[in-house]
Parts: structure tokens; C-alpha cells; sequence
């Protein structure tokens, strides 16, 4: 079977696709987008969190035909060209950025965050990014790097 969808802003279809194959698996192998990260495959991790149609899923979980005439949003689709939004820059500012194994899908998570609650508190931080395992920063880092990017986005930097 083939799968269309939007990926990242730009239309795409993924070929060959068998029915047991997962949207992780279509996003690196088939598209060519190696943001989104293979760990645990069973939805535990975070690592593969990206947005479809809106919603945070983790892509290991979604059969690819689920996605068929959907809009996806990878790591790779956050940045406008070779500028960076405002929460992958905080990341390497803050430090939060150390095996960069889980940076990819808590960065997708977080810029989810930030465009629903630009001003959020530790509370909502904290449970905005509960889905994301991270065995490396220790979580204050990163706690850091929201800060700053939601600070960031208040001013207009």
C-alpha cells in the first residue's frame, strides 16, 4: 500500500507500505527524517513524539496507514529553514541538550506547549512533558529551557 500525507508543511507519499508498519517506521526509513527517535517502541520513551493532525502522539504507536491524509509535524519541521524557533535555541542555551537521544521528541512536545500556553507555569511544564523519558540532564535543564523559551517568546526575542 502507499501513504499520503503532509509532513512538515510539504505533501508526501511513502510507498511499499505494509500494514504492521509504524509511522516512526515511514517517517526515518521511507521519508527520509531521522529527527524523531527509535528507542523503546512501545510508547513508554517519548523519543518519537511528533504532532498529527495537532494532537502529541508517539509515531511508534501509529499503524502508518492511520496517518493516511493526515498533517505531521516531525522535530525537523519546528525550525523555519536553518533559523531556529525559540525552544530549540533555549534548549542549547539552558544545557538541556546532552545525549540529544529524547531532545527531539521534547522539543516537539515543548514547542506543542508553548503554542497553547505561551506563558506556562512548572506545573503545566511538568505535565507537558511527563510522556518524555530522559536518562542523561537530570530534568531541571530542561525545566530551564521552557523557561526560557516562553520568556523569550514574551519578549519578542
Amino acid at each position: 500500500m502507499h501513504v499520503a500525507l503532509t509532513v512538515n508543511g510539504r505533501p508526501l507519499r511513502a510507498e511499499d507500505v505494509w500494514e504492521g508498519e509504524s509511522l516512526l517506521y515511514v517517517l526515518r526509513e521511507r521519508l527520509g527524517l531521522p529527527g524523531s527517535k527509535n528507542a523503546c517502541e512501545q510508547g513508554e520513551c517519548g523519543s518519537c513524539t511528533v504532532r498529527l493532525d495537532g494532537a502529541l502522539v508517539c509515531a511508534c504507536l501509529v499503524a502508518a496507514g492511520q496517518a493516511e491524509g493526515s498533517e505531521v509535524v516531525t522535530v525537523e519541521g519546528l525550525a523555519d529553514g536553518e533559523q531556529l524557533v525559540p525552544v530549540q535555541r533555549a534548549f542549547l542555551d539552558a544545557g538541556a541538550v546532552q545525549c540529544g537521544f529524547c531532545t527531539p521528541g521534547l522539543l516537539v512536545a515543548a514547542d506543542a506547549l508553548l503554542r497553547r500556553r505561551p506563558a506556562p507555569t512548572d506545573e503545566d511544564i511538568r505535565e507537558a512533558l511527563a510522556g518524555n523519558l530522559c536518562r542523561c540532564t537530570g530534568y531541571e535543564t530542561i525545566m530551564d529551557a521552557v523557561r526560557l523559551a516562553a520568556a523569550r517568546r514574551s519578549e519578542g526575542a
